[in-house]
């Protein structure tokens, strides 16, 4: 549908003027909108088994189909072009590229992201390549997946295959998205593919994604590439009292899901030895020096704070992470953050907490901090008329801006995300994009925060 098919929501007043050079995007990934999964010799992932499991999903959908991405490529680089931003952040599925896993590369596969990369340079949108966006070839799943330590040399292959087909139009790079939640909910809580309950055991999944990550910047720099980053969720952790339990809790949590990926990335070494120690095995000294090879660039994805207490059955408040209840006998315990709006997802829109979580990292690492972007930041809304995400983008690039002013040094914004798409285990009840897709035609409809977007980057320029 032509983007002008919905009326502009114009907002309550201009936004501040960003830096020059700022660079605004758009995020998807491959699984959550490509479809095709049999097609072109594909090979099947942990997702495409995990989908098939009963009562894995909620509403009991798969992504076979998805947005139908992967022949409608053309048409979605038009809505981002028209859209005004400069970057298309998106996923390459590794099993596309390697069916197996590696070492063999299915040239079909990366012919799909040549003509996606060329369509994009075309419409002159940078493309922004993730590497891994949780969808893990079967066979090495099967093998072991991130539990083993060959899955990093595999992936870093993988990347290396990629690079040198891409390499020449790409400058900017990846690695992993999000490696605490597939460590967390793949691994840890069985609620994500592979479907693991391991508990603290799944914490090898982190140090392997992290490695692989290392060992990827390496390949990348050895293909002649530049502008390379990872893109790890964060939010601050609030503690649900002043009372040292809580206090205590808060900080252990913090630590597991913040700091435990950050400071191995930004500082070379974990948060806490004893951990490490007990968690890890192998030459985790030399892989630490692997894993912090300095980046060019730091990748924030932001969704919301989370409040955390000592575990107490009987609080009133708790809360499961993102919505997952928690298995008992955890030390620490999320709490409901009261207060505030909630997305249709039942997430607090905190705007402020993203410029609390922006000095906060300044204040915490300074000088091995590189240059910031916010790789995702979105909300989930339903209808075509969104003004609710209006307000909620509009406040949260305000929030950003003060994390600028106040000295933090960031240079873009990923809107999560340019579509509809298959939200992992709720399937298809949530809706983030700034497109709405009938998954019955797949016909898309820009929403009204996408004429916004579009008015209030027109405005920046």
């Amino acid at each position: 549908m032509n983007a002008s098919s919905v009326s502009s929501g114009s907002p309550p007043c201009p936004l501040p003027r960003f830096p020059a050079g700022f660079l605004w995007g758009v995020s998807t990934s491959a699984y959550q909108i490509e479809g095709a999964v049999d097609e072109d010799g594909r090979g099947r992932s942990s997702w495409d088994v995990f989908t098939g499991e009963r009562g894995r999903i909620k509403d009991g959908s798969d992504a076979r189909v998805a947005t139908g991405h992967y022949h409608r490529y053309r048409e979605d680089v038009a809505l981002i072009k028209e859209l005004g931003v400069g970057a298309y952040r998106f996923s390459v599925a590794w099993p596309r590229v390697m069916p197996d896993g590696g070492p063999a590369v299915n040239a079909a596969g990366l012919d799909f992201y040549d003509r996606l990369v060329d369509e994009l340079c075309a419409a002159g949108v940078r493309p922004v390549p993730t590497l891994f966006h949780w969808d893990t070839p079967q066979a090495v799943e099967a093998a072991g997946g991130w539990l083993e330590r060959d899955t990093a040399r595999r992936f870093a292959a993988y990347a290396d295959a990629v690079a040198a087909r891409l390499g020449d139009r790409v400058d900017r790079w990846i690695t992993l998205n999000e490696p605490a939640e597939l460590t967390l909910l793949g691994y840890g809580l069985g609620q994500h593919a592979p479907g693991r309950r391991l508990g603290f055991e799944a914490l090898p999944a982190a140090h392997h994604q992290l490695l692989g990550h290392g060992l990827a910047v390496q390949a990348l720099r050895a293909r002649g590439a530049s502008g390379i980053g990872i893109a790890n969720s964060h939010g601050p952790t609030w503690a649900a009292s002043e009372s040292a339990a809580d206090r205590e809790a808060a900080g252990l949590y913090d630590l597991l899901l913040n700091r435990l990926f950050a400071e191995p990335v930004l500082l070379g070494r974990y948060p806490d030895e004893e951990l490490t120690a007990a968690l890890l095995s192998g030459p985790v000294d030399e892989d630490l020096k692997v894993i912090g090879t300095p980046l060019d660039w730091y990748g924030i994805n932001y969704y919301q704070p989370t409040k955390v207490g000592a575990p107490d059955p009987e609080a009133t408040g708790s809360a499961g992470f993102a919505g997952i209840e928690l298995p008992p006998g955890l030390p620490f315990a999320p709490r409901e953050i009261a207060g505030y709006p909630q997305t249709d997802f039942g997430w607090p829109v905190v705007p402020a907490a993203l410029t609390e979580l922006l000095t906060g990292f300044r204040d915490r690492y300074g000088d091995r901090l590189p240059p910031v972007v916010i790789t995702e930041n979105g909300c989930s809304y339903e209808g075509v008329e969104d003004r609710e995400r209006i307000a909620f983008l509009d406040a949260h690039l305000r929030a950003l801006h003060d994390a600028i002013a106040a000295g933090v040094d960031v240079r873009g914004y990923f809107v999560w995300s340019l579509l509809d798409n298959f939200e992992w285990a709720e399937g298809y009840a949530r809706r983030f994009g700034l497109v709405h897709v009938d998954y019955g035609t797949l016909a898309r409809t820009p929403k009204s925060s996408y004429h916004w977007l579009r008015d209030a980057l027109r405005a920046q320029r």
